[in-house]
């Protein structure tokens, strides 16, 4: 890489964290408690059709913790860590219900059609999530690589990319996504292939950007299929996510 590409890797990286709010606030924050759903065909396709639609989720930014409630049953929670990577599934009383250590490693073999178990699906959307909110602020973790690459026209739009590279101490979609922002820094799209999904290829929108105790978070997420050329397969969504409500502290 050259120093040319280095400085504009730092430069759209500095620009993106100003605008989520800045580096100072974000390495302050404790946790990250969304109110939020989950719908879209896929859910179904995994077994779990309108399960997700009123869900709370408590997350860490300084570390990948996130626990979310209800979990299927009104009574129970999941939660997700890592050092070892592991998802738990508890009762009312804090007991544990059922877990998994190395929760990646049980979908081996399974293609995009497979279904889930509890611990699968907890553990899909607890690591999605917990990404999604801690983005840009994730880039600064140790291990994460970032590098400006070309720009992407789209709807007469130019967009400036972010090629990352996350270490496997991070659990994410898989190691080498790409992140799409408008001239003033906010997110509008990602590119990925989900790893545990059959490494579905996937374009994933961001929208309704809202303001949460003085930090800007988009509200709603439309996940497409990606076609060769790049483009949204738009004829087909399979996830939506909704957030209506965050708060930070």
């Amino acid at each position: 890489m050259t120093n040319t590409q280095n400085n504009n890797s730092n430069d759209l990286l500095e620009l993106v964290l100003e605008a989520a709010g800045g580096l100072k606030r974000w390495s302050t924050m404790k946790t990250l408690t969304a109110k939020l759903a989950a719908s879209g065909p896929f859910w179904e396709l995994k077994g779990y059709p309108n399960t997700f639609l009123e869900e709370t989720l408590v997350a860490d930014v300084q570390r990948q913790h996130t626990m979310f409630s209800p979990w299927i049953d009104p009574d129970h929670k999941l939660i997700f860590d890592v050092e070892p990577e592991r998802v738990t599934l508890q009762d009312a009383d804090g007991l544990t219900v059922d877990s998994r250590t190395n929760p990646r490693g049980s979908y081996e073999g399974y293609d995009m059609f497979t279904p889930w178990d509890k611990l699968q699906v907890g553990y899909f959307l607890s690591y999605a999530m917990w990404n999604y909110l801690t983005t840009p602020y994730l880039f600064t973790f140790p291990g994460v690589e970032t590098r400006e690459i070309e720009p992407w026209e789209e709807d007469g739009q130019t967009w400036r990319r972010l090629h990352v590279t996350f270490p496997k101490s991070i659990a994410t979609h898989t190691a080498e996504q790409t992140f799409y922002y408008d001239e003033k820094g906010m997110l509008r799209r990602m590119d990925y292939a989900v790893d545990v999904n059959g490494d579905a290829v996937i374009a994933h929108y961001i929208e309704e950007y809202k303001t949460f105790d003085g930090i800007v978070f988009p509200t709603r997420r439309l996940v497409y299929p990606r076609n060769p050329d790049g483009t949204a397969d738009r004829s087909f969504i399979p996830i939506i996510i909704d957030i209506h409500d965050i708060t930070v502290a």
